[in-house]
């Protein structure tokens, strides 16, 4: 078995995230509550690309010199395993509005590794993932309350 399948064997599920930003422009909010996650041992940061849709559609990967605002990314300076090559730098751009920003995050789930490493000793294996937004969440949540908010029918249905 070679080191890298060691290591892989060791790992937690990962996910990655694209989070846009209107225009060029990073305030920085969420950095250090992304920081605690990772100080916290919950997420390892895999990667952090920043890319930039222009107003004609193209698409740029920024290095971290490249971004506007006050914030200090040098903590995630070489935050690169390979994992992101231009064809995902192209996906994630589709994605964005023009003229805006985004981050693309590969990360591990650490907090997760212990599961997923019992499963896959006893020979399980993840068929199957996905992530509900927020949006879709709120919008069944409101459906569900307007149709429990409805009178019921006079008759019941046979």
């Amino acid at each position: 078995m070679s080191e890298h399948s060691e290591y892989l064997d060791e790992m937690g599920p990962v996910d990655y995230l694209v989070v846009e930003f209107p225009g060029h422009r990073l305030t920085g909010e969420g950095l250090p509550l992304l920081l605690d996650l990772v100080e916290r041992g919950i997420i390892r940061v895999l990667d952090l690309l920043f890319v930039r849709k222009d107003s004609d559609g193209t698409i740029i990967a920024l290095d971290l010199g490249d971004l506007e605002g006050d914030i200090d990314l040098t903590v995630f300076e070489g935050a690169s395993s390979g994992l992101l090559d231009q064809s995902d730098i192209d996906d994630a751009g589709t994605a964005l509005e023009p003229g805006n920003s985004a981050a693309i995050i590969v990360y591990e789930n650490l907090w997760a590794a212990p599961l997923a490493v019992a499963l896959r000793r006893g020979g399980a294996q993840l068929v199957a993932a996905g992530r509900i937004p927020v949006q879709a969440l709120l919008a069944s949540l409101e459906a569900a309350e307007s149709h429990n908010a409805e009178p019921a029918s006079a008759s019941p249905r046979r």
